[in-house]
């Protein structure tokens, strides 16, 4: 591996592991149940799939060109956000201890999860302008950029499918304390807050511009 690669790799961990909106999900979603947790964070990689696809493809570049693109999807994206935080700050004020949602049959479930890992990531309009600044900055002068590219958005995609299944598992081991009623409000209560005032700034800055 040259020197190029393993910066690349250092920066990209940092990026992946840096705590936002899909790591509050993952969080989420790992206090209802591991298989929750793990599939959640694969949607969370799925949709770091599509912003790679889309920078290699060099489509990220028609978001930043194109403003009105660029911040429709900052709003949905702000929106979603927003949704999932009101709705773990809703579960902390009901007067039921907070408790994995019955949502149809385990499988189901499973796929809630991963489909809201996916749209959190997908939706961050950020993303995309971050990989399409990033990987060139990594292609050595005078290599095949589609080659080298391609390698360094499996390096991303394979580090989100390490640290965020990694998440879900760590905070499912400690289930038996995290699931405590008044730490599991807790916690729901920290991410829930977390993700509506990353969704109203997404909106708010979308608007303001």
């Amino acid at each position: 591996m040259d020197a190029q690669l393993l910066a690349f790799t250092g920066v990209a961990a940092g990026m992946v592991a840096m705590p936002g909106a899909d790591f509050a999900v993952v969080v989420r979603n790992a206090l209802a149940s591991r298989g929750a947790g793990v599939a959640c964070a694969v949607g969370v990689a799925g949709g770091l799939l599509v912003h790679t696809a889309l920078a290699v493809a060099g489509l990220a570049a028609v978001l930043v060109a194109v403003p009105v693109l660029f911040r429709t999807l900052q709003i949905a994206g702000g929106i979603y956000i927003l949704y999932l935080g009101c709705r773990a700050l809703h579960a902390v004020l009901r007067p039921a201890p907070v408790q994995p949602e019955a949502d149809g049959d385990a499988a189901d479930g499973i796929g809630r999860c991963l489909r809201q890992g996916f749209l959190t990531n997908v939706l961050n309009p950020k993303a995309p302008v971050l990989f399409l600044s990033l990987l060139p900055q990594f292609v050595p002068h005078g290599a095949p950029v589609l080659p080298r590219t391609l390698l360094l958005a499996s390096i991303v995609v394979a580090l989100a499918l390490v640290w965020f299944p990694a998440v879900a598992l760590l905070v499912d081991r400690l289930g038996h304390w995290l699931r405590r009623p008044r730490t599991a409000r807790t916690v729901e209560g920290v991410t829930g807050t977390a993700l509506a005032g990353l969704g109203v700034i997404l909106v708010a800055g979308s608007v303001s511009h």
